[in-house]
């Protein structure tokens, strides 16, 4: 079971690199550049997340920024950080391999193919779908569509997905196409469907403006109800947070709640 074993004070040296566990994006150099001014002028406040496989075997799961940051800080200053911070986890390889990508998809903006392999794998573990979602705190019905689809997906609609050329429910539209296709042209008709231009999509609900806008709504119309779903409200407060907010997120929203959208949240 997944844990926190204990708070440590443990030697630089120690602390080691697995192949499996990654930052899931390159390394933003300004942010380590930040942050070596940060942690020389008020020291480590954050623990790095290690995994302590076996006894005195440790693996970097999270803070992979601070710890470029700190080797940067010992190369001009030696002697500095021989020892740091850390918060000791444990748990089986993929229990670990999926907090990795927790720690991730909690602090920067991570995309949906991100979470390809690791769902898939998890899902291969024999995770329940119930369990993956809870652990990354999505719907059960988006952890399913993973496993449906990304198998599915080519190269290049992982690079449009990565860059947010392409929206994850328009891949899910053309991989749906391929399904019902004959043997064999699978791939003819995604590369066909992704030469299409892009269409116009909807953006993430801005909370100041919302508010403001559901304000006026309910001054001139205070007894407007809303026949929604569990869904509709989970995809709401998606949408709100404006966090990994998927397409499919934003139009279970419009369609639910037509009033939070005007001009001013679609400039």
């Amino acid at each position: 079971m997944l844990a926190t074993k204990r708070y440590e004070y443990l030697s630089i040296e120690q602390i080691e690199f697995h192949h499996t566990l990654t930052n899931h994006r390159d390394l933003d150099r300004a942010k380590v550049a930040h942050l070596e001014r940060d942690i020389v002028a008020n020291g480590l406040f954050e623990p790095l997340v290690v995994w302590e496989r076996n006894n005195k075997e440790y693996y970097l799961v999270g803070g992979f920024h601070r710890m470029e940051a700190i080797q940067g800080i010992r190369q001009s200053n030696p002697g500095y950080f021989d020892r740091v911070d850390v918060r000791l986890v444990t748990g089986d390889p993929d229990e670990i391999k999926a907090l990795n990508l927790k720690l991730n998809s909690d602090r920067v903006d991570t995309k949906i193919t991100d979470y390809f392999q690791t769902v898939i794998y998890l899902n291969n573990a024999n995770w329940s779908r119930d369990r993956i979602a809870e652990f990354f705190d999505k719907s059960v019905s988006w952890i399913d569509d993973i496993i449906r689809y990304a198998p599915l997906t080519t190269e290049s609609m992982r690079e449009k997905l990565a860059s947010g050329e392409l929206s994850w429910t328009r891949a899910k539209e053309i991989l749906r196409k391929t399904l019902k296709a004959p043997a064999g042209n699978e791939k003819e008709i995604i590369e066909k469907e992704l030469s299409k231009p892009a269409r116009s999509v909807a953006k993430p609900l801005p909370i100041q403006k919302t508010i403001k806008h559901l304000s006026k709504s309910l001054s001139s119309d205070p007894k407007r109800t809303f026949n929604v779903s569990i869904q509709d409200i989970y995809a709401l407060l998606v949408t709100l947070r404006g966090k990994n907010v998927d397409q499919e997120d934003i139009d279970r929203v419009r369609n639910a709640f037509p009033i939070l959208w005007d001009e001013t949240n679609n400039s």
